[in-house]
């Protein structure tokens, strides 16, 4: 079978380095992939959001089925415009997709389907919302309505730290139009898991529990990021907390859905915040994390494209979930700069030497060729990602593969799994 994806970030890596292991593979396309992505499957320099020309390649290279990595083209409907051809696709439509790319949308459904969340505000209205700050007062979080490459939300400590936050967002338009509305909620405390699961809009397929590092410096300091390093199995979902996760959030959510005749297919990723073993959600997401996805597709031992069919054939009750016992850690190395302003095009060494540790793989996320060099194009650049029988092992595996590895600017989070090793 032919298989497109689309994408081009170490998620979309992940997705067609197991998509390679396939028994029934027989071409992968990416588009528009990354220099490591070339190297198992064909990249066609394509825009994730030319709707047009990527059912033209889906058509004429008789593509049997389409992944979809990221959430903008989701947003805008990549799904509708697929399915409207009879192209098999993998993903939530625009309508579900609302559970992404509009924070409102979410919340005013968690709170008619009573899913645990934190009481919120929504504001059009600066002067509005900064009243309501000065009242509530600090801890606080503001976050922009729409997408923002998981940078729009801000966990102010200050009432000064918040109202800035929301001048960033409403004001100077830091996030475009993502900020024209804003969702002001009070501040969970806890520790954060992401929960995935595949769903055909019926049956739920759990994924591995896995937690995510979003601040760019050690110690959670510094700004929000798309995600510095994951690792998984995230001992905080304990068997029990698991349960009530299901039980609470993910079964309520897809029936709930499917109560307001919305359909959703694909993935569905809960961010939560977990306290004495409740959780509470933070944000839903339409798709795959990153890069949760890279440490969770190293401990997967089912057929992602088994997987992929089962959804898009609504029979997803026939697959039987298969995990590796071990963990899988992955860290994130940057460009200098990186969330803020960075420079591209910094020449990359020391993969060769990576790549022959043992359970290591070196998944790429911003990279490109230049002539005969590997350079750095974008702001998160790779991600380290390794096995090991516990998180203590998995951790030091990836460590080392980092220690051959160099660009200039090039910096990471030293902490990644510490959390889960206290």
């Amino acid at each position: 079978m032919k298989v497109l994806v689309i994408g081009s970030g170490g998620r979309e890596h992940a997705i067609v380095w197991k998509l390679a292991q396939s028994r029934i593979v027989d071409k992968i396309y990416c588009a528009p992939g990354n220099a490591g992505i070339s190297e198992i499957a064909e990249c066609i320099d394509i825009k994730v959001d030319d709707f047009d020309a990527l059912i033209n390649l889906a058509k004429h290279e008789w593509i049997d089925i389409t992944i979809v990595g990221p959430e903008d083209p989701l947003s805008k409907g990549i799904v509708d415009a697929f399915q409207r051809e009879g192209r098999k696709i993998i993903g939530p439509n625009k309508t579900a997709a609302q559970m992404e790319s509009s924070k409102v949308f979410a919340k005013e459904f968690m709170k008619r389907h009573r899913i645990p969340t934190a009481e919120y505000k929504v504001f059009t209205s600066y002067t509005h919302a900064e009243e309501y700050i000065r009242m509530k007062g600090s801890p606080i979080v503001i976050k922009a309505e729409g997408l923002a490459a998981g940078k729009g939300v801000i966990v102010a400590t200050t009432v000064d730290e918040a109202i800035a936050g929301l001048k960033l967002i409403m004001k100077e338009k830091a996030f475009g139009d993502a900020g024209n509305r804003v969702v002001i909620e009070d501040c969970l405390f806890g520790e954060e898991a992401s929960y995935m699961v595949f769903t055909d809009g019926n049956a739920i397929m759990p994924m591995a529990s896995s937690q995510d590092h979003k601040r760019v410096f050690d110690l959670d300091a510094g700004p929000n990021t798309g995600g510095m390093g994951a690792y998984s199995p995230a001992p905080i979902v304990t068997k029990d907390v698991e349960s009530i996760i299901l039980e609470k959030v993910i079964k309520p959510t897809i029936n709930g859905l499917r109560s307001e005749r919305i359909k959703f297919k694909g993935i569905l990723y809960a961010g939560l915040m977990i306290k004495d073993g409740f959780p509470n959600v933070l944000e839903f997401n339409c798709r795959l994390g990153d890069p949760e996805t890279q440490p969770i597709m190293m401990r997967m031992r089912n057929d992602l494209l088994d997987i992929s069919l089962a959804i898009a054939e609504e029979r997803l009750s026939d697959i039987v979930p298969a995990w590796q016992d071990n963990a899988s850690v992955c860290v994130v190395l940057a460009s200098g700069g990186y969330p803020g302003k960075y420079e591209k095009g910094k020449i990359i060494t020391g993969l060769e030497e990576a790549k022959k540790l043992d359970n290591t793989v070196v998944f790429h996320a911003g990279t490109a060729f230049s002539g005969n060099n590997l350079v750095t194009n974008g702001g998160r650049v790779l991600g380290v990602t390794a096995l090991g029988d516990d998180i203590k092992t998995a951790k030091e595996r990836a460590y080392k593969a980092i220690e051959n590895i160099h660009f200039d600017g090039m910096h990471y989070r030293k902490d990644i799994a510490d959390r889960a090793l206290r």
